[in-house]
């Protein structure tokens, strides 16, 4: 099994087609904020000592940055979206920086607006497309939509008008589903479900650092920082790790603390939906991690499971359980 050495990290920024600029060299210092709400997903990127020229194009001419970063045998997309803001500053007498605000799906939750009527009988995939085709123009495809969403057939017409997000919160609320955009595609998740796919196994080994717990949101874990960890699917974990909350003494806080114990459960099996994510580093420091806030899984069938840092699958996974949030 290989170990997590060798830091990578890849910074693009250009046009959705077209001229871009490769930044990888220089400093980067980055923060990444990633969840499974509507809200999209953000990134702070601060880069040292970039040319005036440069500067200037980046200012004036690109739209979108890609940030890819990782260790050899694990690296990948861990931010992709639009450029919200560029700004200039010096930190000190001989180093200048570029800060870029980035925002993922950002022109599409603003932007894409339906105008359109559908017929009776039609159901929320119609909606879904409906709302897809409308922000397709701002750079967000359809990624993962969970096939089973219940149909629920409109009874009668329907016209759609206004915010494409405003009516797939609407769907997503009348299915009990979650809608976001991870890396420009729109991905729908039920809220007792999770996006299939391979599972990464956290432990020391992988890149776990220090002992995962058990918080008020969830179980939060930090590890070196992996490209592997997506919102919406699951990770594994060694039960055994993870720090069990802490109750607190006063008297008003014994209803709490039961409820908290009892909602961020510790799942048997050590399956864990990723729900947030905050991904940091600096090419010339020491911050290189990844955080998430995940929920306990009922795993009740085979997984596929991979090494995060092998990059080793065992074979195809069996239908799983179902997450249980509120315990």
């Amino acid at each position: 099994m290989s170990q997590q050495f060798g830091r990578k990290i890849s910074l693009i920024i250009g046009q959705d087609a077209g001229a871009a600029l490769d930044l990888s060299d220089l400093r980067i210092v980055f923060n990444v904020q990633r969840g499974d709400l509507q809200t999209p997903n953000s990134a702070r990127i601060r880069v040292y000592n970039v040319s005036n020229n440069t500067a200037q194009r980046i200012e004036k001419e690109f739209t979108r940055v890609v940030l890819q970063a990782g260790y050899e045998g694990n690296f990948g997309i861990v931010f992709d979206g639009n450029v919200i803001q560029v700004r200039r500053g010096r930190e000190n007498p001989t180093d200048t920086y570029l800060d870029i605000t980035a925002a993922d799906g950002d022109m599409a939750y603003n932007f894409a607006t339906v105008n359109t009527t559908l017929a009776a009988g039609s159901t929320q995939a119609d909606i879904i497309k409906v709302c897809a085709d409308a922000m397709a123009p701002y750079g967000v495809s359809v990624g993962y939509v969970a096939a089973d969403l219940p149909a629920n057939p409109l009874s009668r017409g329907k016209v759609l008008f206004g915010m494409a997000r405003d009516h797939l919160s609407t769907v997503a609320k009348s299915t009990q589903s979650l809608w976001s955009i991870q890396d420009g595609k729109l991905q729908i998740v039920p809220e007792t479900s999770y996006v299939p796919g391979a599972v990464p196994v956290i432990n020391a080994q992988t890149g776990m650092v220090g002992m995962p717990e058990q918080i008020q949101n969830g179980i939060k874990v930090r590890m070196l920082l992996n490209p592997s960890i997506k919102i919406g699917r699951l990770i594994q974990l060694d039960n055994s790790s993870i720090q069990k909350y802490e109750f607190g003494l006063s008297i008003s806080q014994q209803p709490e603390n039961y409820k908290i114990a009892s909602q961020n459960k510790i799942n048997g099996d050590g399956y864990y939906y990723v729900m947030t994510s905050e991904i940091w580093g600096d090419t010339r420091g020491n911050d290189f991690y990844t955080e998430v806030i995940c929920l306990a899984v009922d795993a009740t069938g085979g997984i596929e499971l991979r090494n995060a840092a092998s990059g080793v699958s065992a074979p195809a996974p069996a239908k799983l359980g179902v997450i249980n949030p509120y315990g």
